[in-house]
């Protein structure tokens, strides 16, 4: 009997896109777990769990972003200082006039592994508040979500 063998890309093997996604009018989960899902390389043949395979995501118009039903006002961001009565929350909507790019920074940070993967994997995420964007010079297809 034949084994087959599992194929572990090499390091040369990985081509990396760059992407531009326009964030006007997108649902933010949704949206989020499309450049998670970039970002890690799922939408490739040669994915890996283990490696690191995904591509450069650059989102602009991030605070252009939509959510349903009453997210808005009812959606709390929690961080905690350590110290006694430390505790800070923000709606989203706060948020959004506060740091609109946090919002979705948080939502696709909370959807990619924990550690060095991660790490990795965070890096290669651009979001900006507008429609300009220093990165031309990768020269970004941009993709429809």
């Amino acid at each position: 009997m034949k084994t087959l063998k599992t194929h572990i890309p090499k390091p040369d093997q990985i081509e990396r896109k760059s992407y531009l996604i326009d964030a006007n009018g997108k649902i933010l989960g949704r949206l989020a777990a499309r450049i998670a899902t970039i970002l890690r390389g799922k939408n490739k043949a040669i994915y890996t769990p283990h490696l690191d395979t995904g591509d450069r995501v650059v989102v602009i118009n991030a605070e252009k972003i939509r959510v349903t039903g009453n997210k808005m006002k009812q959606k709390v961001y929690q961080r905690y200082s350590g110290y006694p009565s430390g505790q800070k929350k923000l709606t989203l909507e706060q948020m959004m006039q506060k740091a609109p790019t946090q919002a979705l920074r948080l939502a696709v940070n909370r959807m990619i592994p924990k550690g060095r993967l991660g790490n990795s994997l965070r890096k290669r995420l651009r979001i900006y508040r507008g429609d300009q964007h220093p990165h031309q010079g990768q020269k970004p297809t941009p993709l429809e979500v």
